[in-house]
Formats: C-alpha cells, sequence, structure tokens
C-alpha cells in the first residue's frame, strides 16, 4: 500500500463520503500538508461524545502531517444554525458564545494536539466584512439554491416561516473556507448542504474548491436518536470519569461497535478481533470495559479508568453502594414524592411508572407498592436504575 493509499484509507475510515474523492486523492499526491478545516458553533457549554467523531477524524489528519484548523463559530453561533430544524432557532448573545466557545478550547485539546491546532474564530473576518461586504457575499448565491436545502424547503411548503438571517447561515459557513483558504471540510452527513456552499463560493473566489468528508452522526445511548443533550441520550466528556463509564457500559452490545467504530482510536484490525472473539463465546461485557476505559482515559486519566471499572465492579458486579452519594432530609411521605424531592426523578408521575417496572430500590430491595410511605426517623438508600443513588434521612 502506497502512503497516499495509507493516508486514504485511515481518512475515509468510519466516514460517510468524500467529494470529491478523486480531486482528493491529487491534494494529497501533491505532498504538501492539507489545511483541513471543521467548524463548531459554541451554542452549548459542554461538548458530548457525537461531537467527538469529527474531532477524532482531525486527529487522524494530524497524525499523518496535514494542518488542521479547529474552527469556532463565535459570529455564526449568534446567528443559529438552522440545519434540521423545523423552526426558527433562536440566537445565542455574545457573552453565551464567548463563554461556552471558552469551554470548548479547553475540551477539545483532549483529543488534538494543542501544538499542531490552529484555532480560528469566525468574527475575526466576519467583524470586518461589514454591511457591503455581507450584501456581496449574498450575491453569489439564489434563494432557489437554498430553497433546494431539505430542511427549508419543508419549511416553505409547509408555510412555515424562514427568517432571512437563516439563509445567511450556509453562506457564512461557506465563506469561513474562503477566508481559511481550506483544501478539505469535515461536517455532519446533516451538514452537506452548508458545505457545498464553501466549494462553490471558493470558486467564486478564485479558489481551489475544497473536498469534503462527511462523517456519520453518532446514535445517543438509546440507540436510535442522534446524541443530544435535549433528549437526555448523551455522554458528555466533561462528566466525571465514573458517570462516562457506567453510561458507555449501559449501551446495547450492538451499538458498542458502532462506538467502537466512531470513537475508539484502536486499529480496525484489533477491533475486528474483538468481534471475533465475541462471536466465538467472549461476554461482549468484557470488550464493553475496553471501550469504557479508553475513552475515560482519553477526558481524563488512565487512573481515573481503573477506578471507575472498580467502582462499576463493585456497584453493579457485586451489588455494592457507592462510597458517595447525595443526603437529603426530607419529610417523611409516599415513596414517589420522596424520589422526586431527592431528585432520583423529574415527577412523581415518572417515579410510579419506575416502581411499577422494577426500576426502584429501597434499602437494596426493589420497591414495589407505588402507595408505600417512608416512615420518619428513618435513613434509607435509594436508587434509581443502575446510576442513580441517594441516601434520604426522613424528618
Amino acid at each position: 500500500m502506497t502512503e497516499v493509499e495509507s493516508q486514504l484509507a485511515l481518512i475515509k475510515r468510519g466516514a460517510d463520503e468524500l467529494l470529491v474523492e478523486a480531486e482528493f486523492v491529487k491534494k494529497l499526491q501533491s505532498g504538501k500538508p492539507l489545511r483541513v478545516k471543521a467548524g463548531f458553533d459554541p451554542t452549548a457549554p459542554d461538548l458530548h461524545l457525537g461531537h467527538t467523531v469529527l474531532i477524532n477524524k482531525l486527529r487522524h489528519f494530524q497524525e499523518i502531517g496535514h494542518h488542521v484548523m479547529f474552527l469556532i463559530g463565535d459570529f455564526t453561533g449568534m446567528i443559529g444554525d438552522p440545519t434540521g430544524k423545523n423552526t426558527t432557532r433562536p440566537p445565542l448573545s455574545r457573552e453565551q458564545v464567548l463563554q461556552n466557545a471558552q469551554t470548548y478550547r479547553e475540551q477539545v485539546f483532549k483529543i488534538l494536539d494543542p501544538d499542531k491546532t490552529e484555532v480560528c474564530f469566525n468574527s475575526t473576518w466576519f467583524d470586518c466584512l461589514g454591511a457591503a461586504g455581507m450584501i456581496k457575499l449574498a450575491a453569489h448565491h439564489t434563494v432557489a439554491r437554498m430553497l433546494e436545502r431539505d430542511d427549508f424547503s419543508k419549511r416553505y411548503s409547509g408555510n412555515q416561516p424562514i427568517a432571512i438571517h437563516e439563509f445567511l447561515y450556509p453562506l457564512c459557513q461557506g465563506y469561513d473556507s474562503v477566508a481559511m483558504r481550506a483544501d478539505i471540510e469535515l461536517g455532519g452527513g446533516d451538514q452537506k448542504f452548508n458545505l457545498l456552499v464553501g466549494r462553490e463560493l471558493q470558486k467564486h473566489y478564485g479558489q481551489s474548491p475544497q473536498c469534503i468528508l462527511t462523517m456519520p452522526l453518532l446514535e445517543g445511548l438509546d440507540g436510535t436518536s442522534k446524541m443530544s443533550k435535549s433528549l437526555g441520550n448523551y455522554v458528555g466528556i466533561a462528566e466525571p470519569p465514573r458517570e462516562i463509564f457506567g453510561k458507555l457500559m449501559s449501551i446495547s452490545d450492538e451499538l458498542m461497535w458502532r462506538y467502537f467504530d466512531l470513537l475508539s482510536f484502536r486499529s480496525t484490525q484489533e477491533i475486528a478481533g474483538f468481534k471475533c472473539e465475541v462471536d466465538e463465546g467472549r461476554n461482549p461485557r468484557d470488550v464493553k470495559v475496553l471501550l469504557a476505559q479508553e475513552l475515560v482515559a482519553r477526558f481524563h486519566a488512565k487512573r481515573d479508568a481503573d477506578d471507575a471499572l472498580a467502582d462499576f465492579q463493585a456497584r453493579f458486579q457485586r451489588g455494592a453502594l457507592p462510597d458517595a452519594m447525595p443526603e437529603f432530609s426530607i419529610t417523611s411521605a409516599p415513596v414517589a414524592q420522596v424520589l422526586k424531592q431527592a431528585g432520583l426523578v423529574s415527577s412523581t408521575s415518572e417515579a410510579l411508572r419506575l416502581i411499577e417496572g422494577g426500576g426502584v430500590r429501597l434499602n437494596g430491595e426493589k420497591v414495589s407498592d407505588k402507595a408505600m410511605a417512608l416512615e420518619a426517623g428513618a435513613t434509607v438508600v435509594l436508587q434509581v436504575g443502575k446510576r442513580k443513588f441517594a441516601r434520604v434521612s426522613l424528618i
């Protein structure tokens, strides 16, 4: 395998689509380090594993000697990316965006090499572009082309409002590629339209058009919906080690392989070896432990990964309770109300559903009586699911 073939194989690992592959091969054959761009709007303070699919791919580019540009969309974040939305997304204030951007910088270097990463902010060029420049930029695209985008088309045909500023978002993302002179841009599969706008704008500005690498959207812990904080099916990379470990151990055996492909830095050959071992009878839980340890060590430290494993084994394999848990003093009441007051559930109706499904334990024993009252003077340990515990003193 030639060096170009080897690079191409690593870059395409886990990817959805590479456009245009023949052009990209020519760029690799030039021998020059490529300018690799990926943009992130700091619309929330923390990154989760879904975000790291792109960041992991940036690391692959770093490993083979290319120039990685991590773009923080502090300007576009105030517009709000409408991709996949059926309503206008509310813009963020500059203060919110800047606060979130700082946490992004801290978190991304848990994966990328800071000495080989150029961090860019798109306000650098947009603050200078001005109204006249924005109008000139808008002249390079048509409303008809914008309405070819699936979410815009659906909203337009459904008589749902589309604000003018939403049309600016793909243009601004595309202009980022012009300002950064990108050779290739990475994005989720849902970003393909925006990435192609950047390619077209570079042609208008006399640049060689960027190639495009789209990555799949990572499913959340439920194995169906896209990982999202709003859906509660996420693993935050800044979460405590034991929380990350426990969440990863909760995923299905089938989803585990998807996570290995998109999140692990192990070789494809090693992962294929794990699959063969499971097919031959190895417990998939043992392999899942390796994935959980790898990711905890990446975002924290190896010692934290070892401690998280020991804690997991104690709690879930030998039935022990965690050493530390939140403590509350709560007025005696039916168990469903106590669960809500202790913050273990969001509502008493959720508590009742969990009790009915066998998901609540009192001092290690399943609670089956939904009307059971907890008497004053007792101190009990309540458990919801596998990871939520609280020590409650009833008054």
